[in-house]
């Protein structure tokens, strides 16, 4: 099966529409906060195919899994990460298209911002020396980070230091 593919004003204008006529679900699903350590295994692999795909049916994520699913596990799986904010879904007809609502880099984000404030007291310097002293990194990362630390200097330099200090949300 062909997964669907609409202009991105047809989407976000459909997105609109989903928002106002499926208020309820839709109105649930802005919990931008939910902490993804708690997201299951189910869920998470269900999250990396829509956004792998980016745009995606019930049925093509029941196809995609690696395990023999119902087409309503699929489906309450979708709308429970609909509801915890990682996706949004267009009516087309009568189906159901899914969209994730935040990138793969904010969710990461917001995952790695819990293991700081677990383990490192909320200090991302901890977690970065914690990195490097186990060898996590390898050169070729750790000079690319040190290249993007030089530019974020220089910006802030720019800026007059008006950058968050201490790496510190």
């Amino acid at each position: 099966m062909q997964r669907a593919k609409f202009p991105e004003k047809f989407l976000l204008a459909r997105l609109r529409i989903s928002c106002v006529t499926v208020s309820n679900t839709m109105a649930s699903n802005r919990e931008a906060h939910h902490d993804p350590a708690e997201l299951g295994e189910l869920e998470r692999e269900v999250l990396s195919i829509v956004w792998r795909m980016s745009s995606v049916t019930a049925e093509q994520v029941r196809e995609e899994l690696n395990r023999p699913l119902k087409d309503s596990t699929v489906r309450t799986v979708l709308r429970r990460l609909e509801e915890k904010g990682y996706l949004g879904h267009i009516v087309d007809e009568r189906t159901f298209i899914y969209q994730p609502v935040q990138t793969r880099q904010r969710v990461a984000g917001r995952a790695v911002k819990r293991i700081v404030d677990w383990f490192c007291g909320g200090s991302v310097e901890e977690l970065v020396a914690g990195l490097v002293d186990s060898k996590a990194l390898s050169k070729e990362e750790l000079e690319r980070l040190a290249e993007r630390i030089a530019i974020a200097q220089q910006n802030e330099a720019k800026n007059g230091g008006k950058a968050k200090k201490g790496g510190r949300s």
